[in-house]
């Protein structure tokens, strides 16, 4: 629906894909949801049937009433609306469509492969609430609270779990009904674009969480949108996800795709989304996705890969490049599929990062571990090497990762509550020396106890009263941050193997693993972990670098409510031979932590 002037009259243009209907009608307010009263014409080339309605104006609801090619009557939502009503009502809003958004220069490079990047993912709805009735904060509250706290934690970027309009708030917005309009739950339209533009003035990035890959079947929305499997496949076994009791969109038909297309540049163009960040990508790319034998269709070469899903995905990227400069996709993509992040010229699917849910699982799996048995596990942690160069990656430790009985990361690590803390510190400051962009789900940033729970506020109690060990991993998630962001060395060549060195990769005796970061210039920060309880005092390993080395974050310190075992602040190489190498240093390696330390001098 968009504002239109005809003859002099203002009024609503309507328009809408329904080739199949037998007839159409815009049902709304300005005429009490008469199905009589606007019937539209069919365009036959197109598909598209439309309407002028003088007088209709924004702010107004409709529908569209469709006699299907059954000859059933559907009242259906429009799938390009711009605005729609707060859940459980499901009408469409007439609303104009919202001015473009220029990308700055500081956003696009933020982007980039070198830029340090640390998410912090958030879902809206439950980051926090109302205290007296547990409702949630509006998007203009959020951009009050949520931005400048963001900030203040040294994140570089937010990721929203999907704002799109979707009717049951326990898909968490992956169930979605309305791709073009963000969910009345928090506010309207303009209220979305004041949070996304607070955010940007704060120098944060705002990823969006996209999904194209599946749809609800609710009745108002597009299934048998009129009478016929328009935006899905008649098949089952290619139009019905099993796992979710969803609906597939059919990529090969090309309004369908171009429908998804236009939602990913929308976002970009029209609200000044800086990422998209796609959902399920697996479940897109394979036509034996969750399916046992005979309950999925191989593609024309009689192979498992949906190869009109794979075009789609390249042809959004293409489009992202090429009419939005600085723009990025991230890809949740389960399996290894080749060329994730590789160009689609070279087959691959063109997105600029990738989740690394390998790493995340094996590093898990490692810290859950009594310590005494790591010895026996040391590939969890040196495994991520031998693929890192394959996809550009970003270490999640997401929304997915406290849910469904899978406990709290904190409550993961094994151990009495000191150690579960140290745990928790080292694994931490390991994954943000490690290569590969981060993120973290919010809560996780103070190590909150218990699992997420979409219908409350996070525990923010736990940082009330005195200084402890929550106010700890949150201070020591906030230095992580701005250490990593300040040393070049730290990010500037995650995807380069030049930009990693193993220096201590055997000792899984002791469960000590020590690897250099690099940056261009050849600038190196040192980074230790002991993954035991046991203090190693005078550790001695080879060193690249002869010179005087200062400790710039540590784990253990006292700061974080640690032991406060380390180095004194300067260590002083030695020219010892160890490892191979001609120089090397002598380190006390705190217990259950992780250290960094940065050359300062010969």
């Amino acid at each position: 629906a968009h504002a239109d002037t005809r003859a002099g009259v203002t009024g609503t243009r309507f328009s809408v894909w329904a080739p199949n209907a037998r007839r159409g009608s815009v049902v709304g307010q300005f005429h009490y949801w008469d199905g009589r009263r606007h019937p539209m014409r069919l365009r036959k080339e197109s598909g598209i049937w439309e309407l002028f309605i003088p007088g209709a104006h924004n702010g107004q609801l409709y529908k569209f009433e469709l006699l299907d090619a059954n000859g059933n009557l559907r009242i259906k939502a429009d799938p390009y609306a711009f605005e729609a009503q707060m859940r459980p009502e499901t009408a469409s809003m007439i609303c104009g469509l919202p001015e473009k958004v220029t990308p700055s220069e500081e956003r696009q490079k933020a982007n980039q492969f070198d830029a340090p990047i640390s998410i912090y993912e958030v879902h809206l709805g439950s980051w926090r609430r109302h205290t007296d009735n547990n409702f949630w904060l509006s998007y203009r509250e959020l951009a009050d609270q949520l931005v400048p706290y963001a900030k203040w934690m040294g994140f570089t970027h937010l990721e929203l779990l999907p704002v799109n309009e979707h009717p049951f708030d326990g898909s968490w917005g992956y169930q979605p009904t309305g791709l073009y309009a963000p969910t009345r739950r928090f506010g309207t339209r303009d209220d979305f674009r004041y949070f996304i533009n607070a955010a940007h003035a704060a120098g944060l990035n705002v990823i969006l969480d996209w999904v194209p890959g599946h749809f609800p079947s609710d009745e108002f929305s597009l299934a048998e949108f009129d009478g016929t499997h328009l935006y899905e496949h008649s098949d089952p076994r290619e139009g019905y996800h099993q796992d979710w009791n969803t609906l597939i969109y059919n990529y090969g038909r090309r309004e369908v795709s171009n429908y998804l297309v236009g939602n990913a540049l929308y976002w970009m163009e029209r609200f000044g989304i800086d990422a998209l960040r796609v959902d399920a990508v697996a479940s897109m790319i394979y036509r034996d996705y969750s399916r046992k034998e005979g309950e999925w269709i191989p593609n024309e070469f009689g192979g498992r890969e949906n190869l009109e899903a794979i075009e789609f995905l390249r042809n959004t990227n293409r489009s992202i490049g090429e009419q939005v400069p600085g723009a990025v996709s991230m890809a949740e993509e389960s399996t290894d599929f080749a060329g994730v992040t590789r160009p689609p010229e070279t087959g691959g699917l063109g997105l600029w990062y990738k989740w690394n849910l390998g790493w995340m699982h094996d590093t898990l799996d490692y810290m859950k571990l009594d310590p005494v048995y790591r010895q026996y596990h040391h590939d969890k942690l040196t495994f991520g090497m031998l693929y890192n160069h394959t996809e550009n990656f970003v270490l999640p430790l997401s929304h997915d990762e406290v849910v469904h009985g899978k406990k709290s990361i904190l409550d993961r690590m094994p151990g009495d509550a000191w150690q579960k803390f140290a745990n928790l510190r080292a694994y931490y400051g390991w994954m943000w020396a490690f290569p590969g962009k981060k993120l973290l789900f919010m809560g996780n940033e103070f190590a909150q106890g218990r699992e997420w729970n979409h219908d409350a506020s996070l525990d923010w109690h736990l940082l009330e009263g005195g200084d402890n060990w929550h106010h700890g991993v949150q201070r020591l998630v906030r230095d992580l941050n701005h250490t990593y962001r300040h040393h070049k060395a730290l990010h500037e060549l995650d995807f380069d193997a030049y930009g990693f060195e193993w220096l201590v990769v055997d000792d899984n005796e002791r469960s000590v693993l020590i690897f250099v970061r690099r940056d261009k210039a050849g600038n190196e920060i040192i980074v230790a972990s002991n993954f035991t309880p046991v203090p190693r005092h005078d550790y001695r390993f080879g060193i690249n670098q002869p010179g005087r080395w200062r400790e710039i974050l540590n784990t253990d310190s006292m700061h974080y409510h640690g032991s406060n075992t380390g180095n004194g602040g300067v260590v002083h190489s030695d020219e010892i031979e160890s490892h191979g190498r001609q120089h090397s240093l002598s380190l006390t390696l705190p217990p259950l932590a992780t250290i960094w330390l940065m050359r300062e001098g010969e």
